[in-house]
């Protein structure tokens, strides 16, 4: 498959008010693409889009959209259809998160979750991909996590809908590349963005004390700028390469799991303990 072009290439992306989103779609307009920025947040859009604009997008659309209300987005995708022509390439990049236990969680909080992080996901690739099928040389992208990869405690939800992003993406990339449609799936790990930041509150045992310690480890473990993280998924649209795993101690997590798989999580704790003595 040839390498993706992205000028003048109509460019999807969800969760494009901030973070990873953000990121990517300054990227695209330096590249002369014409952006579709979807997010719930309108000023951030607003915000976004005038940049994007200013710095050499072809053109730039905003859909102000809450991915949690169960839309089917078969009228998005056909409105896209209709001032574009359709979409050479679909990001799905938002997500969220939940703080506290899964015994702690509420289940309409895990059900808000999983209707953001997933279904969202599998409506958005549905509506678009008859839009994709009939583009020779388009491409997929849906974002996972590094706890795609990895289940840590305290992210049951969060880690079940990123498990199923990676497995829903897989197998869906063993259909359509053989039709001539790119897959990606990306396991960010690490990249300093709002979403763990911002985690919703679940459930009235969730101690207020603990969610800020928590808040405060993630301060000190997201260190890779947005920025650099949306370059990495832009070369590897141009590449169109399968998988991405960004930052190196994501790639190493990752090779842990597949070492220990009933146990990384274990030693990963172990090694963790022995840094804060030395």
């Amino acid at each position: 498959m040839r390498r993706f072009t992205f000028a003048g290439s109509t460019c999807v992306i969800t969760g494009a008010a901030g973070g990873i989103g953000a990121a990517l779609a300054l990227d695209l307009a330096r590249r002369r693409a014409v952006l579709v920025l979807i997010d719930r947040d309108a000023e951030g859009l607003a915000r976004v889009a005038a940049t994007a604009r200013e710095i050499g997008a072809r053109g730039v659309t905003t859909y102000r959209i809450d991915l949690g209300d169960g839309g089917d987005r078969r009228d998005l995708a056909a409105e896209i259809v209709s001032r574009h022509g359709g979409a050479d390439l679909l990001i799905n990049n938002a997500g969220v998160t939940l703080s506290g236990t899964f015994e702690q969680n509420s289940l309409a909080d895990v059900d808000w979750l999983l209707e953001i992080n997933l279904h969202a996901v599998i409506r958005m690739t549905k509506a678009f991909l008859p839009q994709l099928l009939a583009r020779p040389g388009s491409h997929l992208v849906n974002i996972s996590s590094l706890f795609g990869l990895i289940a840590p405690p305290r992210q049951v939800a969060y880690a079940t809908s990123k498990y199923a992003v990676r497995g829903f993406t897989e197998a869906l990339r063993h259909e359509l590349v053989p039709r001539g449609v790119g897959v990606t799936v990306v396991h960010p790990g690490g990249v300093r963005t709002d979403i763990a930041l911002n985690a919703r509150i679940s459930g009235p045992d969730v101690d207020g004390e603990q969610a800020a310690e928590n808040r405060r480890f993630t301060e000190n473990a997201l260190t890779l700028p947005p920025e650099e993280a949306a370059a990495q998924i832009v070369t590897a649209i141009q590449n169109r390469r399968p998988r991405l795993v960004i930052t190196r101690a994501a790639r190493a997590a990752d090779w842990l799991a597949r070492l220990a798989p009933a146990r990384y999580w274990v030693v990963s704790e172990r090694v963790a303990r022995s840094r804060k003595i030395t």
